[in-house]
């Protein structure tokens, strides 16, 4: 053997570590820039597309639904969770809500009792639905690579996005049209159509919803007003 000859071409490159693929829904995807930078950075792949119940999709049996802790406290003065999370729960056999946050914040609310929140969480854990803390983005990261490689790698299960049973109503049609804008998603829609009645009342007045819609800041009224008036160029 020359000087210049190496083992290599005899010993190949090594195997590379199989990765999971995870389904993020495109408004989680646009909110959560973070947390879907962090899952490539960890070699996870990651695609996009709107789901019609869940934030993450990690096989055809498990669905995540994630939640700060805020937005958490939100959605049960609204009662708009339990509508959410069973829905998921009807659509996939291992239904998730990945709380994210300081959970003793909740103490601080005055709108909500604590008590409340408890048993909020009772009543998901009465019903099969889990409950995981996180604490912020980086554990939410951790989190769901982790479950996604045991689902896929370990169990050989692959991601797989349900649809949710179809229904005609009018009602329906208007909050999905709304919560298809910009930032928007279920729970803002309905907040919107509540204020404003109709979609096309809501269009017109956007530049009230700072105002007249709890948690619409002006970030998201003026993401939306740039799609409802720059022209289109395919």
């Amino acid at each position: 053997m020359s000087g210049t000859e190496t083992l290599m071409p005899y010993v190949g490159e090594p195997e590379k570590e199989p990765q999971p693929t995870i389904i993020v829904d495109s408004h989680e995807a646009s909110s959560a820039s973070k947390i879907v930078t962090g899952l490539i950075e960890r070699g996870a792949k990651v695609k996009t597309n709107p789901l019609s119940k869940g934030d993450y999709i990690l096989s055809d049996l498990c669905a995540v639904e994630r939640k700060t802790v805020k937005d958490f406290v939100y959605t049960l003065t609204r009662r708009y969770l339990f509508d959410q999370v069973f829905g998921l729960k009807d659509l996939y056999q291992t239904a998730i809500v990945l709380l994210e946050g300081y959970l003793p914040i909740i103490y601080k609310f005055t709108r909500v009792n604590p008590s409340a929140v408890w048993g909020a969480m009772f009543a998901l854990a009465r019903q099969g639905i889990a409950l995981v803390h996180t604490m912020n983005w980086k554990e939410t990261v951790d989190f769901l690579y982790t479950a996604a490689k045991q689902e896929q790698i370990v169990e050989k299960r692959v991601p797989a996005v349900h649809a949710a049973k179809k229904t005609d109503t009018l009602a329906d049609a208007q909050l999905y049209f709304v919560a298809s804008l910009p930032n928007i998603g279920r729970e803002k829609a309905l907040a919107i159509l509540k204020s404003y009645e109709t979609p096309m009342n809501a269009l017109i007045n956007v530049d009230g919803w700072t105002k007249e819609v709890y948690g619409l800041g002006p970030i998201i009224s003026r993401k939306v007003k740039k799609v409802l008036n720059v022209p289109f160029k395919e």
